[in-house]
């Protein structure tokens, strides 16, 4: 039996995920699916005084993406239609060890892994990595208010984190692929002939999933 696809998009704040989720989405015809940013009451907060808001912020999200995962097995993966996502649900893992107080959380991971334990699990994804200027130009131009009093060094922080998080999954989920993209080298907003080239990766390993799944 063909495993329906689910591709997750990740990489640090302001690498281009949501754009890039948009147009494979329109490419391949797939269900999109955006996380819940801006709707987080405690993100303000949380990038003025990120000791004191973390645990909210944390918990908001985890509990948003969780119900919007539950959602998309139920409406779409069980019924053979395709999902590509801009975010990995694991994500939360890579903010909270960053960004939470030991205490908080061993409480924190507790609940994660209650929650997501029976969480559909993407077949392939997508990792965009930058130069801490090029994140920090992305974020300007977009211009999220929200996002403004984000401290480079948190950001140069957070895209160690990213790397170090992407060269493990590699290792714990061998059988999932993932496509690397270099987002200073490629501007696939601007360029055409760029996009075109990651949608050629993307649709090269969608054709391994489908010959993996059916083997």
């Amino acid at each position: 039996m063909m495993e329906v696809p689910f591709i997750a998009i990740e990489g640090p704040i302001g690498v281009g995920k949501t754009s890039l989720a948009n147009k494979l989405a329109t490419h391949f015809g797939f269900h999109l699916l955006e996380e819940i940013v801006e709707e987080n009451p405690f993100l303000g907060k949380f990038y003025d005084n990120i000791e004191e808001w973390s645990f909210q912020t944390e918990m908001f999200f985890l509990c948003n993406r969780y119900k919007q995962l539950e959602d998309i097995q139920t409406k779409y993966l069980q019924v053979n239609k395709p999902v590509i996502a801009d975010y990995h649900i694991s994500k939360n893992m890579i903010f909270a060890k960053r960004t939470l107080q030991e205490e908080q959380f061993e409480k924190y991971e507790q609940i994660y892994h209650i929650l997501t334990k029976d969480m559909p699990v993407p077949n392939m994804m997508i990792y965009i990595h930058a130069s801490l200027d090029t994140i920090l130009k992305r974020i300007r131009l977009r211009g999220r208010e929200i996002e403004q009093n984000i401290k480079a060094t948190y950001l140069a922080q957070l895209s160690q984190d990213y790397e170090q998080f992407m060269n493990e999954f590699e290792k714990i989920h061998p059988n999932i692929p993932v496509v690397r993209i270099d987002g200073d080298q490629f501007d696939f907003v601007s360029n055409q002939e760029d996009l075109e080239t990651i949608i050629e990766m993307v649709r090269t390993e969608l054709h391994r999933v489908t010959l993996n799944t059916a083997n």
